[in-house]
């Protein structure tokens, strides 16, 4: 049975399910260089991905569309070639509490010239899916409960087994894009036009706060302005724009300024994301409480706040759950693979997915631009590189799964120089406050950070240990916090053997971990686009190095470069405050 999932809407993707296994997830973003959260306007995207696996569209038993706006039914206006078409999918939730896996039967999608059927889930059904099915609870065969706050939505908290799942309840009537819309009325990314939505702000101000400390008299002022706008307020799935549905969280924002002039912005942001974290894990602790007959110890955490590292640490380390499991697509990066996953489940339940963080495109073809020479190099070559304090973009094999680069489309660097962050940074035309990570091998962890657990997708926060953080500088936050990512020393990922490489030559068995893209962009999809960029002067893609010629230049670099400074400029770092304290 092969099962092919399609997110038309931002993280467009195509994804390929074939007899319970993965064999492909295709984002969008990762082609050609596009932009971050790129849609599919054209059906000729799927085609592609599936010819580039070796299949016609004939050879798939069943297409799969992820739901979306709409409380009965979603509709899509795409292309196909030339030819404009209309589709129409499930809603965004689901309409009852049975309701998961209740499909939407449409026809007329049309893929190389002919129509095939396809069925549509709601769109969080591919979240819950997306997570359970990749969760070490499914396999197993332990139940579970699955948190899914997205951007639109409460947090809405579900029960799944093998055979069911079922909406339990919204835990607090607050959507995903909150967080991201507190940074549109405070700080560095404040603007009056609140309608051009970033989807990258959330992650930002993550990294922003650490500027800030938590004031208790502002959690006051949150809390008594949340009771008063949001004591009735109802989901907004119902509307028909995301803009409509974050309205009321802008006047709830444009209130709790007025009240709150006098504070510094980077102490609003640090207590607004405190005030969030403590009211979703009492709220949680509450839920559990109440549905304490069900048997499930486990919990799933899936949309796009299950990228917020630190709520994900705060909800493992309290004490609810036996273990948590996200993903490493908890937001609409994974939806083309959930809404296989759904039709997966409405046949035979939620079982098991096999699969790989490693199931993303090839490294494409691509013509070097002239001043770059290539050569082969081995690992040990490319550590000793490392180790003289040079970056190297590293592209190997297949790309990563999801938003973050786990060291397939990563640039990498050693973190023993201070000034390697900012460096870093400047190279991505990113702001200073902005932390770097650490890739490290998953046996040595536990020595630098505190948990130091294995954490092979970068989804929960890390302190690091005071014996190690004038080691390793360049990846230590302001907090003293990391975003760790662990690999074990035997994995067959080129990334492993490389590390062990440098651990040889070093002792340090980490190296800084930042993903590989102009600002805005997604992942480098060849060595040819990063040598274009250029701004690294060392490139590794499978087995070659290609370098920079001393004095070489690149007309298209120096355009790429200017644009982006361009995009750039709205966030400047003069206008990042020094830091003043730490988040506690």
């Amino acid at each position: 049975m092969r099962i092919c999932g399609i997110k038309l809407t931002h993280d467009g993707a195509v994804a390929l399910i074939e007899d319970g296994r993965l064999v492909f997830c295709i984002e969008q973003e990762k082609r050609g260089n596009n932009p971050r959260y790129q849609k599919i306007d054209n059906l000729d995207a799927v085609v592609v991905a599936l010819a580039e696996h070796g299949f016609d569209p004939r050879d798939v038993d069943r297409f799969v569309i992820d739901g979306w706006w709409g409380e009965v039914e979603s509709q899509f206006e795409v292309f196909s070639g030339t030819a404009p078409i209309t589709l129409k999918g499930a809603p965004y939730v689901e309409g009852d509490a049975e309701g998961l896996l209740i499909a939407h039967d449409g026809s007329g999608l049309m893929l190389n010239g002919s129509a095939f059927p396809y069925q549509s889930y709601p769109h969080v059904t591919a979240h819950v899916a997306s997570a359970f099915c990749t969760s070490p609870f499914a396999k197993a065969g332990q139940p579970a409960f699955c948190l899914v706050w997205d951007g639109a939505s409460f947090p809405r908290l579900y029960h799944i087994e093998r055979r069911a799942a079922r909406f339990l309840e919204c835990l607090f009537p607050l959507i995903g894009h909150a967080y991201a819309a507190a940074g549109y009325h405070f700080g560095p990314y404040k603007q009056s036009n609140r309608t051009k939505w970033d989807l990258g702000v959330a992650g930002k101000l993550m990294a922003y706060i650490a500027l800030g400390s938590v004031d208790e008299g502002i959690v006051e002022v949150f809390q008594e302005l949340y009771e008063k706008h949001f004591s009735t307020f109802t989901e907004p799935v119902d509307r028909c724009s995301e803009d409509a549905a974050l309205e009321p969280v802008h006047e709830f924002f444009d209130a709790s300024a007025l009240r709150l002039k006098a504070k510094a912005p980077e102490d609003v942001l640090a207590s607004f994301h405190w005030f969030q974290e403590r009211l979703l894990v009492t709220k949680l602790a509450s839920a559990i409480q109440r549905h304490s007959r069900l048997p499930a110890r486990n919990l799933c955490i899936a949309g796009g706040c299950g990228l917020n590292i630190k709520w994900n640490s705060t909800l493992r380390a309290a004490g609810l759950f036996d273990a948590i499991w996200v993903p490493p697509f908890p937001n609409d990066s994974g939806s083309a693979i959930g809404a296989a996953c759904s039709a997966l489940g409405a046949d035979q339940g939620f079982v098991p997915l096999e699969w790989s963080v490693y199931s993303g495109p090839a490294v494409e073809r691509g013509d070097v631009p002239p001043g770059w020479d290539g050569s082969p190099c081995s690992m040990r070559e490319l550590a000793t590189i490392l180790a003289s304090n040079k970056p190297v973009i590293f592209l190997a094999g297949r790309a990563e799964l999801g938003p973050r680069a786990l060291g397939s489309r990563s640039i990498l660097a050693a973190a023993t120089s201070p000034r390697m962050k900012d460096r870093l940074n400047d190279i991505k035309l990113r702001e200073h406050f902005r932390p770097v990570a650490p890739i490290c091998l998953e046996d040595r962890a536990p020595d630098i950070f505190s948990p130091g657990t294995p954490d092979p997708y970068m989804l929960f926060e890390h302190l690091t240990r005071a014996e190690w953080r004038a080691k390793i500088p360049a990846v230590v936050h302001l907090d003293g916090s990391a975003r760790l990512q662990t690999i074990c020393r035997t994995s067959q990922h080129k990334i492993a053997e490389l590390l062990v490489e440098y651990e040889g030559l070093t002792g340090i068995p980490l190296l800084c971990n930042t993903s590989a893209n102009h600002n805005g962009r997604g992942f480098f999809p060849n060595a040819a686009s990063a040598c274009q960029w250029d701004r690294v002067d060392h490139v590794w893609c499978d087995g070659v190095l290609w370098t920079k010629r001393a004095g070489g230049d690149s007309v298209l670099a120096n355009d790429i470069f200017l644009s982006q400074r361009a995009e750039a400029e709205p966030y400047a770092k003069d206008r990042i405050p020094p830091a003043r304290g730490r988040l506690v």
